[in-house]
């Protein structure tokens, strides 16, 4: 909306939902659809082979109809009971608990439930545009307003049909922004999928590399297997609250839930600080650190190896020390988070779960004749690591892209010829 001291532009005017360029206008979901409606109330019969199944919102996710493993299935008399008029012109939208996801329906054998809504679309008005404004603010804003519920929160049919939708004139116009946005989508899912296909090559890689059934030119000799306690001493790190963690401090320190969330395998970059004068722990270059506790075991398979001497490593953080020139750092954590099910083995607790010195020194993994060895396959993994982060980096470009894309099109803020 633009304020009162807001200029709008020549060609364009003020509606209640925003500023647009004159020749569009705004209607009602009511005036684009032939009809909106919701899913069935009731619990159907479920049918242990039937071929319809039975979805609700949480399985509208970007774009598509998801079945998951426990979706439940209902056979063709259920179907024919409960069914909804849905076609090639229905947009689906998740309505309670998590609002908004979309869904084109594709002929998917399914029946909806109550939290799943349709939206048939009328002839004369582009589908796909219409699937991009329902994700703009102006969209989101109006929903957020008609929201009912507490707890969980309820989007309303009522509130789905007063919604007003930013249209320009003409199909064609209509078409072309459509086709801009879906052509984005497009590119961010074929880099989606390669990134797929680059981590399962990876994880392929590990598990031939770091057990040794596949060795690297130039390379000899037996693999032993080692317990870590063979080859490092265990420590652990000292208090660092979050309150004395900053940007700009005097000393590099980590916090151990930074190795749930921004230390990979090897730490090419601290990004936290503090001004802690005494009562802490340092780094040696070549550390391996572990966090020790988490509320789930498989969050404890984490690993990350820093490369620098005199970092503050903060309390809850286990330190893994290897004897000098025997252990490459990175190598232990390639090969720690690889074998999730064995450090699963070796936790504690039941509500809160631990990992303790004592614990990792049972750890047992495959080692090379040399640490030279060793390097290299930390080499291949790195490389490999490197191809994914420069793909997720290009795809968050084009992501962000888009979201600017859609909100200067869908606005008329950008026309297209």
């Amino acid at each position: 909306m633009a304020t009162a001291t807001q200029k709008i532009p020549r060609g364009y005017k003020q509606t209640e939902i925003g500023v647009i360029p004159e020749d569009w206008g705004t209607l009602p979901l009511s005036q684009i659809t032939s009809e909106i409606g919701d899913g069935i109330h009731a619990t159907p019969i479920y049918s242990t082979n039937g071929e319809y199944f039975f979805i609700n919102g949480n399985n509208i996710y970007h774009g598509r109809i998801v079945i998951a493993e426990d979706t439940k299935t209902v056979n063709i008399s259920e179907f024919k009971k409960y069914k909804k008029e849905l076609g090639s012109r229905t947009i689906l939208l998740s309505i309670n608990g998590t609002i908004g996801n979309l869904a084109f329906f594709n002929c998917e054998k399914v029946i909806l439930g109550k939290s799943a809504a349709y939206l048939n679309i009328e002839n004369n008005i582009e589908k796909q545009y219409i699937y991009y404004a329902l994700k703009t603010q102006q969209t989101i804003h109006q929903f957020n307003n008609g929201l009912t519920g507490t707890t969980i929160k309820n989007l309303g049919l009522l509130t789905i049909r007063n919604t007003k939708i930013l249209l320009p004139p003409t199909k064609s116009e209509q078409t072309a922004i459509a086709t801009v946005l879906s052509d984005t989508d497009a590119l961010i899912e074929n880099i989606e999928k390669l990134i797929a296909k680059k981590k399962a090559i990876k994880q392929g890689a590990m598990q031939q590399l770091l057990t040794g059934k596949k060795r690297l030119p130039g390379f000899s000799g037996e693999w032993e297997v080692k317990k870590l306690g063979e080859v490092a001493v265990f420590y652990k790190g000292k208090g660092l609250p979050k309150s004395e963690i900053t940007t700009n401090g005097k000393c590099k320190c980590i916090h151990y839930g930074e190795l749930f969330t921004i230390y990979h395998e090897e730490i090419k970059k601290i990004f936290s600080y503090t001004n802690k004068e005494d009562n802490f722990f340092l780094s040696h270059a070549n550390d391996v650190l572990m966090p020790t506790s988490d509320v789930t075991p498989n969050g404890l398979a984490t690993s990350s190896c820093v490369k620098e001497n005199d970092v503050i490593l903060g309390g809850d953080v286990l330190v893994i020390r290897s004897f000098k020139g025997v252990i490459d750092g990175v190598f232990i954590s390639y090969g720690i988070r690889q074998d999730k099910k064995q450090i699963m083995q070796l936790v504690s607790g039941s509500t809160v779960y631990h990992l303790y010195g004592s614990d990792m020194k049972k750890y047992e993994f495959n080692i090379p004749p040399t640490i030279e060895e060793q390097a290299a396959v930390v080499t291949i993994l790195s490389d490999m690591d490197a191809e994914i982060e420069s793909l997720e980096q290009k795809r968050d470009k084009y992501t962000m892209l888009k979201q600017g894309m859609m909100q200067e099109l869908l606005i008329g803020k950008i026309r297209l010829k």
